[in-house]
């Protein structure tokens, strides 16, 4: 079954929504530049109440491994997915204070970006479009170079949420930016985004 990952979660009313529609994953973003950024104190108020069932990601780029470990030992967050140019001896040193598994961000704007995905010592890879949550897909047949499974960000939506699951069956679909309204979370179309993956699957 193809996973969902909603995404920069910023109001405990979206953590309502949520344990309501049950995606497999969400995600806090802690980077301070981010429109969607939660401060600390948020995120952990938000954790206590979100459903022990759905895995909280938080969402770092280029932070410092000593304040994603922070929010580790906080119980804040029960993966970690890095979204910046952290390289592999960051996820090395990173992998020897923490066993939460860990999601490798790659903006796929070539072959090599596909490459450098598939040899990645992350526990899963990310293939997104740009520095996420801009909306926008890429070139979606690149993701037939891919050889391992990886979530799949960048421009989904309720509409093409089949689509892109039929096509490239990824591990998980990751949105943010395609079920928001006015730059807000929109319960409605994070619940059409999940009827779409869940009837697609059915069929």
């Amino acid at each position: 079954m193809t996973k969902i990952k909603i995404c920069g979660l910023t109001r405990m009313t979206d953590i309502e929504a949520v344990n309501e529609l049950k995606p497999e994953y969400i995600g806090f973003v802690f980077a301070e530049k981010s429109k969607r950024f939660v401060f600390d104190e948020a995120a952990l108020r938000f954790k206590e109440r979100l459903n022990a069932d759905i895995k909280a990601v938080g969402v770092f780029v280029d932070e410092p491994i000593a304040s994603v470990i922070k929010r580790i030992d906080y119980k804040m967050i029960d993966m970690v997915q890095l979204h910046g140019n952290e390289n592999e001896d960051y996820i090395k040193q990173l992998r020897l204070l923490t066993d939460k598994p860990i999601i490798k961000a790659f903006s796929v704007r070539n072959e090599q970006d596909v490459f450098n995905a598939n040899h990645s010592s992350a526990d899963f890879v990310l293939l997104d479009s740009g520095s996420g949550g801009t909306g926008t897909a890429f070139n979606w047949n690149f993701v037939d170079l891919i050889n391992r499974p990886y979530f799949l960000a960048g421009g989904l939506t309720p509409d093409n949420a089949g689509k892109a699951l039929n096509r490239l069956k990824p591990l998980a679909l990751d949105v943010s930016s395609g079920v928001e309204t006015d730059g807000y979370k929109d319960k409605k179309k994070m619940a059409a985004f999940i009827s779409a993956v869940r009837k697609d699957e059915i069929r």
